[in-house]
C-alpha cells in the first residue's frame, strides 16, 4: 500500500520539506531550500543518513521543487510509494476550520486570504501549484495553521474597534502555530490522558513565538492576532506594543508605514534590544559572557512570555498543565527556568534538576511533584500532523 506523504512547508525564501513513511512515524527523506529568489539559491537533502546540497540554478518555488521531483526520479522506490502531498499553510482566516482536499475553489480562497498573510500565503501558493504541474496525479492537501483557533469565541478574538473592521474585512485574532498546537495536545493525552478534559497551557517559542490556552482539546485563547506580529516579543518581532508608537517612529523618523512595520517584524524583539542577535542560543551565551544586553533582552522575552502565560489562564476553568515547545522551549533550560520563577503565583514549581537534565527530544516532566500544575517539555512535530491529515483525507 502506498502510504508515503510529502509535506511541504513552503515559505518566502524558503521551502522545507519531507517524505513521512508508515503513518508518518519514519522520516524518509528531509531537505531544505534556502534564499530563494537570490543567485545563493540552494537545496540539500538528508537521505539514508547522508546529507547533499546543491545549487539551485533557478532560485525560485518552482525551480526548489523542481530539483526534488529530479531526487524522486532519481530514486523511484520512494517515488512509487507516495500517496499524496500536505502542505503547509498559514492563514485560512475564517474559511477553513480544518484541513481540506486542494482544488481550484482552495486555491481562490487561500489567495483572498493573502491580505492577512502577505510574506506567507502567496508562497503557499506557489508550492501548491508547482506540485500541482509536477505530480499531476498526487492528491494535494491543505492544513492551515489558523484552523485550530477557529475554537475562540467572540469575546477572544474580536478587536475593541469599530464593529465595521471585522464586517467588512475580518479583521479579528486569527492566531497561528495551530498545527503545533494541535501536535501538543494530542501528544499530551498520550502521556496523561486526563489532560484531554483538563486546562492546559502551551508555550511554542522559537524565532516565533506564542502561548495558547486549551480546554477539553480545543483552542480557547491565544497570544498572535490578526498577524504573527501580535502577542509575545520574538527573535525579530516586536510582539504586542502601545499601538501610538508606530505614529511616533513614522514622524520622529520621516518613515513610511511599511518601513516602520517592517521595523517591528524583522528589527525588533530579542535583536533589538540585544543589538547581536535574534538567536536565544547566541544571547545566553554572551549572558554569561557579562553582555548585559543580552541578558536584558532574554529577561524581556522570559517576563513577557510569563505575563502572557497568566494572562490566558485567565480563560481556563483551571490550568492543570503547562507544555513548553519549538525551538526555545525544548532546548532553553535558562528560560524554561525564567518564566516559571514568574509563575509562582500559578501554582508552577519547576524541578530544577528536572529542568536541566532531561533528554532532548523526549516529552519530559520538569515539575516538581508537589505544584499543582505539571510542567512537561514535549518537542513538536507539525510535519506528522500534516501527514495525518494528508492520509485521513486520502483514504475519507
Amino acid at each position: 500500500m502506498k502510504d508515503f506523504i510529502l509535506v511541504i512547508n513552503s515559505g518566502s525564501s524558503s521551502l522545507k520539506f519531507a517524505v513521512l513513511a508508515e503513518q508518518g512515524q519514519t522520516v524518509i527523506l528531509e531537505g531544505l531550500a534556502d534564499r530563494l529568489g537570490s543567485k545563493d539559491a540552494s537545496i540539500s537533502f538528508k537521505f539514508d543518513q547522508t546529507k547533499e546540497t546543491q545549487t539551485l540554478t533557478l532560485g525560485s518555488h518552482q525551480g526548489a521543487l523542481s530539483s526534488i521531483k529530479a531526487w524522486f526520479d532519481q530514486h523511484p522506490e520512494i517515488a512509487a510509494n507516495l500517496s499524496g502531498i500536505g502542505h503547509r499553510v498559514v492563514h485560512g482566516g475564517e474559511t477553513f476550520n480544518q484541513s481540506v482536499l486542494i482544488d481550484e475553489l482552495v486555491i481562490n480562497a487561500i489567495e483572498e486570504c493573502a491580505s492577512l498573510a502577505p510574506l506567507h500565503n502567496p508562497a503557499n501558493v506557489k508550492g501548491i501549484k508547482a506540485c500541482q504541474s509536477l505530480f499531476p496525479d498526487l492528491v494535494q492537501v491543505a492544513v492551515f495553521d489558523t484552523a485550530f483557533h477557529q475554537t475562540l469565541d467572540q469575546v477572544q478574538y474580536l478587536y475593541p474597534i469599530p464593529m465595521a473592521f471585522y464586517r467588512d474585512q475580518t479583521i479579528r485574532k486569527y492566531g497561528f502555530h495551530g498545527t503545533s498546537y494541535r501536535y501538543i495536545s494530542q501528544a499530551l493525552g498520550q502521556v496523561d490522558a486526563k489532560s484531554l478534559q483538563q486546562g492546559v497551557i502551551v508555550a511554542h517559542l522559537g524565532n516565533g513565538a506564542s502561548v495558547c490556552a486549551i480546554q477539553n482539546g480545543l483552542s480557547l485563547d491565544t497570544s498572535m492576532g490578526l498577524t504573527p506580529l501580535d502577542g509575545l516579543m520574538m527573535g525579530t518581532r516586536s510582539g504586542s506594543i502601545d499601538p501610538m508608537i508606530l505614529g511616533f517612529m513614522a514622524k520622529s523618523e520621516g518613515k513610511s508605514l511599511d518601513e516602520c512595520l517592517s521595523i517591528l517584524n524583522k528589527e525588533s524583539g530579542l535583536l533589538g534590544i540585544s543589538e547581536l542577535s535574534n538567536d536565544c542560543r547566541t544571547l545566553e551565551e554572551a549572558m554569561k559572557a557579562g553582555d548585559e544586553r543580552a541578558k536584558l533582552a532574554l529577561e524581556m522575552f522570559c517576563q513577557r512570555t510569563a505575563k502572557h502565560i497568566a494572562s490566558l489562564a485567565t480563560s481556563l476553568d483551571s490550568i492543570e498543565h503547562l507544555v513548553f515547545t519549538g525551538g526555545i522551549g525544548e532546548n532553553s533550560v535558562y528560560v524554561r527556568q525564567k518564566i516559571c520563577q514568574s509563575l509562582g503565583i500559578l501554582g508552577i514549581q519547576l524541578d530544577q534538576a528536572a529542568n536541566a537534565n532531561l533528554v532532548r527530544g523526549q516529552t519530559s516532566d520538569i515539575s516538581k511533584t508537589d505544584g499543582n500544575v505539571s510542567v512537561w517539555v514535549i518537542p513538536t512535530n507539525e510535519e506528522l500532523m500534516i501527514a495525518l491529515d494528508t492520509i485521513n483525507l486520502i483514504q475519507a
